[in-house]
């Protein structure tokens, strides 16, 4: 009886040192590190803020083609129903194109996607523009491709003043 009453002594006092070490930030709770809850509750601040990296923040959908259409209505002249069926054909095709990329295949099944996906889309539009437009959305989207190049401009600038 007396070893049985030794045993149970011991179990208490040892969960008693255990609570004890877990208020201070010793034990398992989660509590954080005890002695930087004495230096003004760092441990406590730091237990709030997520441990993950952080993600870049995903650009609006309507932002995006926002962006878009700011460049594209002048320059295409276009009127109020040709830039509200465009600016419903870039959101559905970004969204979609969304979608490409967070599935799960190869990169290679991912670029034929979304280079079908272009293809579409730019039909789709070029069917809602008169042929002067057109002729324009075609020089805009070779800009996009081709962007002239500063550096060589640069060098030709300064290749013709060298030559003078």
């Amino acid at each position: 009886m007396k070893t049985l009453f030794k045993i149970v002594y011991i179990l208490i006092l040892m969960l008693s040192f255990s609570t004890a070490n877990a208020q201070f930030g010793f034990g398992g709770n989660g509590m954080g590190n005890g002695r930087m809850n004495q230096m003004g509750g760092m441990g406590r601040m730091n237990q709030q803020q997520p441990m993950t990296p952080d993600k870049p923040k995903e650009i609006p959908v309507e932002v995006t083609v926002g962006q878009i259409m700011e460049r594209l209505k002048p320059d295409l002249g276009l009127d109020a129903l040709q830039e509200v069926a465009i600016s419903n054909i870039l959101t559905q095709s970004i969204k979609t194109q969304t979608a490409i990329i967070k599935q799960e295949i190869s990169q290679d099944s991912k670029i034929k996607e979304i280079q079908t996906l272009s293809e579409i889309t730019d039909s789709k539009i070029k069917q809602l523009l008169s042929q002067s437009q057109k002729e324009k959305y075609k020089i805009i989207q070779e800009e996009a491709k081709n962007p002239p190049k500063k550096k060589k401009k640069k060098k030709e600038e300064k290749e013709e003043k060298e030559s003078n």
